[in-house]
C-alpha cells in the first residue's frame, strides 16, 4: 500500500487557490451543522426558485425591475412581412469604364478596326443590373443591354456612339 500512495500525484503548490478544493472541515457548512435554518432564516426559508425559474414574472412580480432595466422588453414593433425576399432589393451595378471588361479585349480590337458593326454588351447576363456614369469610355461604339442605366451612364454611351437598350430579363 506504500507503493499506492507514491503513485498518487501530490498537490500542485502552484495552482492557484480557486482550483484546489477546499478542506472540507474549513466549509461554513461544517460550522453550521445542527443549526437548523443553515444560516438562512427560518422565515424566509431556502427554497429552490422562490421568484420563478429565469425570466419568470417580468409583467407581473418582477415589472419593476423588467421596466427599470430593460425598457420596450415586452411588445411588438413594425409590421410583419410574410414571405421575405433577403436579397430583393439589391441592384448589382457596374460603372461606365468597367463595361469593355466584360468583352475580351481582343473582341474590342475586332470591333474597333470593323465599325460597321458594335459589340452588344449585355449586363444582366454577367450578373449586372444597372450602369452608372463613372469613368471614361473609349471613342468606339457599343450596344449595352440593361435594367436601369442612370442619366450619366446614357449621355456618355450616347456620345460615342452606342445605344442603351433597356431589357427585363
Amino acid at each position: 500500500w506504500l507503493k499506492l500512495l507514491s503513485a498518487r500525484p501530490a498537490v500542485r503548490l502552484d495552482a492557484p487557490r480557486h482550483l484546489c478544493a477546499m478542506t472540507a472541515r474549513f466549509k461554513k457548512s461544517r460550522h453550521l451543522r445542527g443549526q437548523i435554518s443553515n444560516g438562512r432564516g427560518r422565515i424566509g426559508k431556502h427554497r429552490k426558485h422562490p421568484g420563478g425559474c429565469g425570466n419568470s414574472g417580468g409583467q407581473h412580480h418582477h415589472r419593476i425591475n423588467f421596466d427599470k432595466y430593460h425598457p420596450g422588453y415586452f411588445g411588438k414593433v413594425g409590421m410583419r412581412n410574410f414571405h421575405t425576399i433577403k436579397h430583393g432589393k439589391v441592384i448589382p451595378i457596374i460603372n461606365v469604364d468597367k463595361l469593355w471588361s466584360l468583352v475580351t479585349e481582343q473582341t474590342r480590337l475586332w470591333y474597333k478596326e470593323h465599325t460597321e458593326k458594335a459589340p452588344i454588351i449585355d449586363c444582366v447576363r454577367h450578373g449586372y443590373m444597372k450602369v452608372t456614369g463613372k469613368g471614361h469610355l473609349p471613342e468606339q461604339p457599343l450596344i449595352v443591354k440593361a435594367r436601369y442605366f442612370t442619366k450619366e451612364a446614357e449621355a456618355k454611351i450616347k456620345a460615342v456612339g452606342g445605344v442603351c437598350v433597356l431589357s427585363a430579363a
